[in-house]
This record gives C-alpha cells, structure tokens and sequence, in this order.
C-alpha cells in the first residue's frame, strides 16, 4: 500500500506544479461538471459505494474529464496512453517529482492525494476521501490524515460571507480550503493548524494555486495570532463527540466541544467590530436545552448576534451506527455500544449539523440575539443571505421603526410560496408556512393569521398607512400590526423601500 502524499515541493518546482492544477482544470475538472458528469444533483452526493456505477455508467466514454475525475477524485488508476491525454509532460513529471503521482509496476498510475473541485473553478489538493478503500490507499488511516473537502467543507463554503475584506483568519484549517477561497476576496489571509501536516498540505495548495496573500502558520487555535483581529473568522473543527481519538481532524473529545468551544471563547479577542465569524460543526442537543445556551456560554457574556442553521438531525442511534467500525459483527456490534454509551452519558439525544454566524451586536439593536432556523444545506452560494439576514434582524428591532417606515413602501422581498394546512373536521385552526423561492436557504417560516392577512396586502406594494387600515378587519391594534411587519422584515419575508429609490433591505 501506498503512504499519503508528503505535500512537499522545490520552489524551482512551484511554477511547473502551478501550471499542471491550471492545466487539469481547464480539461473541465470543476464542481459543475463533474456533478453533471456523475448524474448527482450535488457534488456532496458523492459516495464510495457507487463507484461502479460511475465508471460502468457516466464514464464511459474515457475523454479528458471522465480521467480526471477517475485519477484525481475517485481514487481509480489510469493506463500511461491515459495519462499521456490527460496531462502533458511536464505536467506529468512535476507531479511524479512532487510524489503526488506514482506509477507502478504494471504501469498504471495512481495519485497519493486527491484533487477536489470546490466553488467555480477552485481545485484543492487534500488526503484521499475514502483512505481505507484497498487501492490505493492505507491499512490504517494515519492520526494526522488531513481532512478531505467534503460535506461540512463544502457547505461552509457555500455560506461564508464573500465581501471584500482587509483581513481573514481560517484556524483548524486542514488542506486550507476556506483560507484559499477567501484569499480571492481579503487581502490578507492566515491559515492555522496545530497539525505539521495539515500545514505543509496548505503550503502545498497555496503554491498550487499562486495565493500569494496567504500565510500559513503552524499553533493552537489563536495563538500565532495573538493580539490580531480579523474581518473574517472561519473554522471547520474537530467536533465528533468520540470515545475514542483516532483521528486529529475529526474527534473532538467525549463532547465533541473540546475545540469548537475554544474557537468561540476565542471570537471575542479576535473578531474586528465590523467584522463576521462563521464554523461548521455537529452539537449534541439535550432535550430541553438549546444549542445557542451552550454558544452563549462560550462567549462568556460577550455581546454578539449569534445565527444559526440546522442543516441536519441525527438521532443518538443513528450516529453512533455510522461511526461504528468493525470487520466483523461482534467487533462492529461493540463499536456501536461505546459510541451509543458515550452520547448518553452526555445526556445527548441527538446530534445536530450546523451552520454558525457570528457578529458583534449593534448598539441600535441590543441585546444580543440569536436566530435558529432550520434548513436544507445549501447548494450554491448563500453568503448574501447570511449577511441580508443579520441586517433584516436589526433593522425590525429598531424602536423607532414605525417612524421609520414613514413614506416607504412594503412589498414582499421575493417570490413566496405559502402553504396552508388544516384538520378536516378538528378545532385545531389552520397553519400557513412561507418559504422565499429563488434562495439558497430553504427555510420555512409559520405565520401567524395576522401575519397571513399582512402578507397577502403585500403582493403589490403598500404604505403602512394602508397596512394600519387593515386593523379593523381582523380587530387588531396598530401596535400589532407594527409587530407583524416587524417580524415579516426579520424573516426577510418582507422588503422596504422609499418612494422613488431601491429596497434598502440586502436582497
């Protein structure tokens, strides 16, 4: 078997190695295409056990892109006629310098790290997904393995804020996805992980692709940055609540928060006034308890809104089933009980993936809130969103929001689908839920009848004043109807504009 990729390379090397990723994707290797090349609706969908399906049915036909995607991502050996198509010889050979590439005895080649497609046309070098496949890959999957560019990768990228900033911070930062992708839009990034590894595969990916603003730097969380402050915070930790610790990039303790808990107590000295934080991870929930007390907790009293998205739900039995290891039953069977045992002796009844925003509370705003909406993940970009929502937010806990609303005018923000459900035959009243169509957010809202009646007026647009007359037809105050708008504005349900000008909320 063959060991992971060293991620090293001579500088007189970098310009070949550059040219090689540029080269590979302009054969076509990028996100869009190899989801529509392997028939998925999202790259996320990709899974080992579908590997013949792939290769027997979408590639077929064995051109340029159906090779990248066997050689660089599904971890499958290419014929040398088939690596002579797909990459000239310098590239081929600074490959083989790099150890990235091997050929075998039988003169097959293979690759050591895989090479992921993320976003447009972004490519990143990173350890194999699926290490314990038999070919190729390793008998046993190393501690320090440097995280694949999957599931929670890829959708903390499709949230993370993308405006132009000065300076951007990326810690736990594995093959550095997230600092890369956000050295196209800050001017100064710093990547950080505790494992040598992990930084020497950032390195690598940051020569690969020419990010010249982007420093790596090898420590604990904050500590190589002690004293600085960022506009951008991202972080995708260790956070499996495991009994065991076999894998750095994943196992976050017996609670999964050894880490995480120590990237949000760290926010507070390390988030510019401006600036937002944002992480990927899986929470415990206990019943009864919610997830953003434990956030508060974290932040030891400092005030910042805090947004989150659940993007999945697993119950206790279901993930400890899929941690479960073992080649045969017995040893299968007692995985399953030390991962069970260990979520329930944390009282954990669930395990929850979320996405976390995080920004400074507004003084106009105060006091610190928090939002939790549920949605499924995102299959493009969703950063505006991310950031229209906090607006939204402030702007409907302005006290002053009915002068404000003074000669403007309401409408709905976007297209809305509503849908009504009631009882047959049962005292229980009906139940109407918006959900925004055009967004990568799918979140559903429940309205209240009051809310229900203040949307329908809105599907032309509206003063207030007209709203206010609407008191009378279902005996409601003007109070209440301020409230309502206030709530539709906080959902994004609803935009404002002036007279004569644009919306002033985000879109």
């Amino acid at each position: 078997m063959s060991e992971p990729a060293p991620f090293l390379v001579d500088e007189a090397d970098v310009p070949a190695l550059h040219q090689a990723v540029s080269g590979i994707g302009r054969a076509g290797y990028c996100e869009a295409a190899v989801r529509d090349r392997l028939g998925l609706e999202d790259i996320t969908e990709l899974h080992w056990r579908n590997l013949p399906i792939y290769r027997d049915e979408r590639m077929v036909v064995r051109d340029p892109l159906a090779l990248a995607i066997d050689l660089f991502l599904l971890q499958g050996t290419l014929t040398m006629d088939e690596v002579d198509r797909l990459l000239p010889a310098s590239s081929r050979d600074v490959l083989l310098k790099t150890g990235l590439l091997e050929i075998d005895e039988a003169g097959r080649a293979r690759v050591r790290a895989s090479l992921f497609p993320i976003g447009g046309r972004r490519l990143i070098f990173s350890d194999h997904a699926w290490p314990e496949l038999p070919y190729p890959g390793c008998a046993t999957v190393p501690y320090d393995q440097v995280m694949a560019v999957g599931l929670d990768s890829r959708h903390l990228a499709r949230v993370t804020s993308r405006k132009n900033v000065r300076s951007a911070l990326d810690v736990c930062t594995g093959s550095g996805v997230h600092a890369l992708l956000a050295a196209s839009h800050a001017q100064r990034v710093c990547a950080v992980d505790i494992s040598p590894r992990a930084v020497r595969c950032t390195r690598f990916n940051a020569l690969a692709q020419g990010a010249a603003n982007l420093e790596v730097l090898e420590g604990d969380l904050f500590d190589p940055v002690r004293g600085e402050c960022f506009d951008l915070i991202t972080a995708n930790p260790p956070f499996v609540p495991s009994p065991v610790n076999a894998l750095q990039f994943r196992d976050g303790g017996s609670t999964g928060e050894d880490i995480q808990k120590r990237i949000v107590a760290g926010l507070p000295d390390h988030l510019a006034p401006s600036g937002m934080a944002q992480l990927v991870t899986e929470l415990g929930e206990r019943d009864g308890e919610p997830i953003t007390d434990r956030l508060r907790k974290w932040l030891a009293g400092a005030p910042m809104d805090i947004y989150v998205l659940r993007v999945a739900i697993h119950t206790a039995a279901q993930y400890a089933i899929g941690h479960a290891k073992g080649d045969d039953y017995g040893t299968f069977l007692d995985s399953v009980r030390a991962w069970a045992g260990n979520l329930r002796a944390q009282g954990y009844v669930r395990v929850v993936s979320v996405l976390v925003s995080f920004q400074w509370s507004s003084p106009a705003s105060s006091p610190p809130w928090e939002r939790i909406y549920e949605s499924r993940p995102p299959q493009r970009s969703a950063g505006g969103e991310i950031e229209a929502a906090f607006i939204a937010e402030r702007l409907a806990r302005n006290p002053e929001l009915r002068q404000h609303l003074e000669g403007k005018w309401l409408h709905l923000a976007d297209p809305i689908a509503l849908f009504d459900a009631s009882v047959l035959g049962g005292s229980i009243p009906p139940k109407t839920k918006a959900t925004r169509l055009g967004q990568a957010l799918s979140i559903e809202h429940e309205l209240e009848l009051v809310e229900r009646h203040v949307l329908a007026r809105m599907e032309g647009r509206v003063t207030v004043s007209d709203l206010l007359r609407l008191c009378g037809e279902f005996d409601a105050q003007e109070a209440v109807v301020i409230e309502v708008i206030r709530s539709l504005l906080r959902r994004r349900l609803a935009s404002i504009e002036v007279s004569l000008g644009e919306p002033t909320e985000a879109r």
